[in-house]
């Protein structure tokens, strides 16, 4: 049993395909391989070596996941993964595989991976002679009349051998006697024997002759098949039907309706009488098949269909049709019809897919393949030609190979899984028939996740807002920052950037890495620290990890937390209390004293108002709720007492206000007593308060000034840093010079506040209030103090 390996290469349509499929398919594929073997070999025969003969490495066959497609239903073989032979999986009966006396060719498909290649394997399965002739019946019965003349002709039943070539049907021999001889004819397929009588017959000598036909085939070594033949003479009818010609060709369309008619038979007897009347009937040797599908009618020999007719499964048939008269012996005529099938478009595309990558990350360059598929269609011609298509809208594309009807599916653009995680991809294939067919195949796939997006805020920079006095060790306030990727490529971790540097306010500051919140480690003063800046980073946990970071702009809010603070009057111990004199005889409004006090917070926390809570007379003294200056009512009389104590209630506004008291003594001494010292305090006072006047106006220049450096200082440190904070906050100036403490006062007709005294740098304004301006709602001037 010998193994023929035939390989067929054809160099430049190789070459030509070779450099085609590189730039598409980034694999190979050889020529077709050809190995022929011999049907009914036992299992495990190896047929050939494809690994050897394809030039692949064999130590990476198993890795590369070498395996044989079969076209056929039944896999026959199969290839070992570790040394590259083909070998025979199961009992192949060539018989049952193919029908005819033609080649018996199984195509298969060698496919590896890893880059994916597919390689075409072509076996040939020839014939072993396992089978004998066989005739259809045991036994076959003539009637001839005795008036036959030699050379008639009689069909005998055509032994069937399923075996091909030489192994099929070789000739016919017969019992060796004087009147009867064996011819054969030759048709396109098979021999069919006719029994020649060669001598005439005399009933009245031998009415019944025993024969033996035996049909031998050509194997070796030889099988052969026998049929009884019995000979009765009769009295002769001496004509048989004829018909018009001996092979009628007729052609119909597959798929006609059952019970239509599709020829008539015409045979004519010249005998009279019952010797002329004819009765067709079929040819008792056809295939089983024909029966299903044909029948005829015995008188009027019309031919119709009994079953469906189906141009793929076959498309021709052969009806051997007999003409028999009803004469004693009757006598027959016969003749061929050959039915041929014509194809119709009824039968759609079919698509295969041989190899599926479901997923695709979504980095794959444009030109990477994500699919081989082969498509056939079991009509042939143009009803069998096929046309394929992408019906979707998606990034991917058919690319024809070099054998017909093989595609592969590749990407034709890059991908974007945070824009379409998946696809649908629908194929169309439709033939070229009248009307064409179509078959619609989807294939689903998914795009796999890259890390190619950074942490996004929603806002930077951001800003919040911090009540002083906050609880230390609580969180305060928090950051989250949004990724589109997937999974660990999602999963994003906090850290806040510090610098190292001494007093740096982020190491009071903490971050939960998991969800951003932030707390702080000590409880924020107002009146030490204004506002402070920080970063964040936020960081995904791919591979490399991708981050970014936002700036968080603190400002901390005023709490009324600090209680008036009285600065005049002071006694020597420290008390808020003093002691004024004035003359008896000054008149009403004259300015007693004032009261000065400062509150170290700013707003309406700091706004103070005077208030009187206890004096020994009401109508003598009045006090300014706004500045705290008290003035006399009215002239003293001789009644009046000569001291009278006054006890002032200073307050905020805040929604918890805070208050201070201060008492002052008022002592009225007699004009006379009181003149030096009026004259000198006087004028001590004039020039007190023209010092504090001037004094007041070198603070209030100080301050600007140091207003203007600070927003010149901020711009410059600003326009230099990276570009995190947008104009909003440049609009919001962080300045030295914040309103927190105030001495107010009254110095004649004009009414001051002096700001101070302490200013720190990196301090600012609340947002929302006026950089330079405090409004003091002053009822007497509705007016408003600009600094």
């Amino acid at each position: 049993m010998g193994i023929e390996i035939q390989t067929r290469r054809r160099v430049w349509s190789w070459f030509a395909f070779h450099l085609a499929l590189l730039s598409f398919l980034g694999n190979r594929a050889l020529g077709e391989i050809r190995y022929t073997i011999p049907e009914e070999v036992t299992d495990g025969t190896i047929v050939g070596n494809v690994a050897k003969d394809l030039g692949l490495d064999i130590t990476s066959l198993a890795d590369r996941r070498l395996r044989v497609v079969s076209e056929s239903k039944d896999t026959f073989f199969e290839v070992n993964q570790h040394s590259g032979a083909l070998f025979v999986q199961r009992k192949i009966d060539r018989e049952e595989l193919c029908q005819g006396s033609g080649a018996c060719l199984m195509e298969l498909k060698v496919i590896v991976e890893n880059p994916l290649e597919i390689h075409y394997v072509v076996v040939e399965i020839t014939d072993v002679n396992d089978h004998r002739p066989i005739f259809p019946e045991k036994e076959q019965r003539f009637e001839i009349g005795e008036q036959t003349l030699p050379g008639r002709r009689f069909q005998l039943h055509t032994a069937r051998d399923p075996d091909a070539g030489l192994n099929s049907i070789g000739t016919y021999t017969l019992t060796s006697n004087e009147h009867f001889e064996i011819d054969i004819r030759q048709s396109d397929e098979d021999k069919i024997p006719f029994l020649v009588l060669k001598k005439s017959l005399d009933r009245e000598k031998k009415d019944k002759y025993i024969l033996l036909v035996t049909a031998v085939d050509g194997g070796k070594p030889q099988r052969s098949g026998t049929l009884n033949v019995s000979v009765i003479v009769l009295d002769s009818n001496d004509n048989r039907p004829v018909f018009s010609q001996e092979i009628y060709q007729i052609s119909i369309q597959e798929n006609v309706p059952v019970g239509t008619s599709i020829f008539r038979m015409n045979a004519t007897d010249p005998d009279e009488g019952s010797n002329g009347e004819i009765e067709y009937s079929l040819g008792k040797t056809l295939k089983k098949k024909v029966y299903d599908i044909f029948e005829l009618d015995k008188l009027s020999g019309e031919i119709r269909l009994k079953g469906v007719v189906d141009y793929e499964e076959n498309d021709v048939y052969k009806l051997d049709v007999e003409a028999s008269d009803k004469g004693t012996p009757p006598l027959t005529g016969e003749c061929r019809v050959i039915i041929k099938i014509i194809d119709v478009n009824d039968n759609p595309p079919e698509i295969e897919v041989t190899s599926l990558s479901n997923t695709v990350s979504e980095d794959s360059k444009p030109g990477t393949m994500i699919s081989l598929i082969s498509m056939r269609d079991k009509d042939s011609g143009v009803n069998g030609k096929i046309i394929s298509s992408i019906t979707s809208d998606v990034p991917f594309e058919l690319k024809p190979s070099y054998k017909e009807n093989i595609y592969s599916i590749v990407t034709k653009a890059l991908l974007d899984r945070e824009e379409v995680s998946h696809y649908e991809i629908t194929i169309k294939a439709t033939d070229c028939g009248e009307p064409p067919l179509s078959t619609i195949k989807t294939l689903n796939i998914q795009i796999s996740d890259v890390n190619d997006n950074i942490p996004h805020f929603k806002q930077n920079p951001l800003q919040f807002y911090l009540v002083e006095n906050n609880e230390a060790g609580k969180s305060i306030f928090s950051v989250s920052a949004t990724d589109k990727d997937l999974n660990d490529n999602a999963a994003i971790s906090y850290h806040i950037v510090r610098d190292g540097r001494q007093n740096d306010m982020t190491s009071f500051l903490n971050v939960n890495s998991d969800n951003g919140h932030i707390s702080a480690l000590k409880s924020f003063d107002f009146e030490t620290l204004k506002t402070f800046q920080f970063q964040v980073v936020a960081t995904d946990s791919g591979t490399p990890s991708l981050s970014s970071n936002v700036t968080v702009n603190v400002f901390i809010l005023d709490q009324n937390d600090n209680a008036p603070v009285i600065l005049y009057p002071v006694s020597s111990n420290g008390s808020a209390e003093g002691v004024e004199e004035i003359p008896r005889n000054v008149n009403a409004g004259h300015l007693v004293t004032k009261v000065r006090a400062y509150d170290a917070d700013i707003g309406y926390n700091g706004w103070l108002l005077f208030s009187l809570q206890e004096v020994t007379d009401h109508s003598l003294f009045a006090l300014d709720r706004y500045t705290g200056q008290i003035r006399t009512l009215r002239s003293f009389t001789e009644t009046d007492e000569a001291e009278h104590k006054l006890v002032i209630l200073v307050k905020d506004n805040g929604n918890v206000s805070l208050s201070a008291t201060a008492s002052v003594i008022v002592k009225v001494v007699e004009p006379k007593e009181a003149f030096a010292a009026s004259d000198v305090k006087s004028a001590t006072k004039v020039d007190e308060e023209d010092n504090v006047t001037f004094y007041l106006m070198i603070s209030l220049g100080s301050v600007s000034v140091l207003f203007l450096v600070s927003i010149i200082v901020l711009i410059a440190m600003q326009c230099s840093k990276s570009t995190d904070y947008t104009s909003k906050y440049l609009q919001e100036p962080n300045y030295d010079g914040t309103l927190c403490h105030s001495i107010q006062y009254r110095s004649g007709d004009k009414r001051y506040m002096l700001v101070g005294p302490r200013m720190s740098i990196g301090s600012t304004i609340v947002p929302g209030s006026h950089a330079n301006t405090l409004v003091l709602p002053d009822r007497r001037t509705s007016g408003e103090v600009r600094l």
